[in-house]
């Protein structure tokens, strides 16, 4: 392992400092190591309980609420260079991978074969943070979150011993469903080093379309409309007048600076396009104009590639800021009214936000700018994003509909979960981990006891 870890301040430094978030570090690792098999995380891990060394797992640092952060300093096990193609089951359609793979490879991996994995969180994003952080992406309201694409996984426990939580059968009613318990603990209770993913054929054919609204309200109401006609839509995303200036700013366009919905239709061409005529009528009954639609594979690319480069735009409109992201969910039939509300505040700030919804399963994200050398634009961000939380669990919502807990929702979730789950949650991490090693200080407040 001597050549597989490192002391290098920059290195930890790097590591220790999340790359896209706003929660500052308060330490750095001791040491990186980078496994490159499920035997050298187990001898890394099993070491570390031995001696009570905090660990911390570490992929495409692409998390938002400061899940690699090192408070304690301790070990950070990078785990990019496992990042292999296992076994390929094409008939199946399911595909064995190591963590560190992105999901953006694994799908250009698959694409020969007619198939692909539908999650698409932020680009650099890889399958073992994925499945740490349960998340999801513009495609969860067609093909669900990671907890659903997820058929097993390999995870290595505190004690450096390997469980692998279930087959390869599409379903089974054998015993505690440890491979839920994993997806979505955020690298407290084991660290993840092989995983089973459900896959999907490549839609014969899609249509991607473009409709604007005169108030974010509008637009809100389409997509929760269009989701109770039935339709089956594969995306649909909502844009504030705000994002879209970012974009046009960024990437040189002329779109209308006003309320958006971006909708993708698959299916057959007859399907598809059936969708969108029906989608288009739900729109004009909502004040919606200038709809307009798409075939073209390279048309339907950039539109999605400027979607998913929407955090970059706003960073380029305030080269020296922070983005404080939220990522509020509420039920479908309260979106419109916590949009409304959210956006009456975000209007009255002086800070620059912007709002990003996967509207078709109620979840949304504001982008907060703000200048991290001045605290008073800090606390403003902060009051914003508090006020927008609370307003979802008002409304029977969530704190995080995808980007998982860190350290940064922490302080939300007795409000949303009740003391008794946040102790059953302590109980279980006790007994898997009675030292406390594994990413500790993350998802459980402190103040919990048993």
């Amino acid at each position: 392992m001597q050549d597989n870890m490192t002391m290098d301040y920059d290195e930890r430094y790097f590591h220790g400092k999340p790359q896209n978030s706003f929660h500052l570090a308060v330490n750095i690792p001791d040491i990186v190591v980078f496994p490159r098999n499920t035997e050298e995380v187990s001898k890394i891990v099993a070491s570390c309980n031995k001696h009570k060394v905090p660990i911390v797992p570490y992929g495409g640092a692409t998390s938002i609420e400061g899940h690699t952060l090192s408070p304690s300093g301790g070990v950070c096990i990078d785990m990019t260079q496992m990042k292999q193609v296992i076994s390929l089951n094409v008939k199946d359609m399911d595909v064995v991978v190591e963590p560190g793979i992105g999901w953006m490879e694994l799908n250009e991996y698959l694409e020969p074969y007619g198939l692909f994995f539908p999650l698409d969180p932020g680009p650099g994003a890889t399958i073992g943070g994925m499945c740490a952080t349960r998340c999801s992406g513009s495609l969860a309201v067609r093909y669900g979150t990671m907890r659903e694409n997820v058929i097993n996984l390999k995870a290595v426990l505190a004690n450096g011993e390997v469980v692998k939580t279930g087959s390869r059968a599409r379903k089974s009613a054998a015993g505690y469903d440890l491979t839920r318990l994993m997806i979505g603990s955020e690298g407290t209770l084991g660290v993840i080093t092989e995983v089973t993913l459900r896959l999907q054929k490549i839609p014969k054919c899609s249509v991607v379309a473009m409709c604007n609204f005169p108030t974010i309200k509008d637009a809100a109401d389409v997509a929760i409309a269009t989701m109770l006609s039935g339709i089956q839509v594969s995306r649909v995303e909502l844009l504030d007048e705000v994002q879209v200036r970012a974009i046009n700013f960024a990437n040189g366009k002329n779109l209308p600076e006003v309320p958006t919905l971006m909708f993708e239709f698959i299916g057959t061409e007859a399907y598809s396009r059936e969708q969108t005529l029906i989608v288009q009528k739900i729109a004009s009954e909502h004040n919606g104009s200038d709809f307009v639609f798409t075939e073209e594979p390279e048309a339907k690319k950039e539109l999605w590639k400027i979607r998913k480069e929407a955090l970059w735009a706003c960073f380029a409109m305030a080269p020296n800021f922070e983005a404080m992201t939220t990522d509020v969910c509420v039920p479908l039939s309260r979106l419109a009214e916590i949009i409304s509300r959210s956006k009456q505040e975000l209007d009255a700030s002086t800070l620059l936000c912007t709002v990003i919804a996967h509207a078709g399963d109620g979840n949304f994200h504001t982008i907060i700018l703000f200048d991290p050398k001045d605290d008073e634009q800090r606390k403003e961000a902060e009051r914003l994003n508090h006020f927008m939380v609370h307003l979802a669990l008002d409304m029977d919502g969530t704190c995080t509909g995808e980007h998982g807990v860190g350290t940064g929702k922490m302080k939300y979730l007795e409000k949303e979960l009740g003391i008794e789950n946040l102790k059953t949650m302590k109980k279980i991490k006790a007994a898997l981990d009675p030292n406390d090693i594994m990413n500790p200080g993350k998802l459980i407040p402190p103040h919990v006891c048993l």
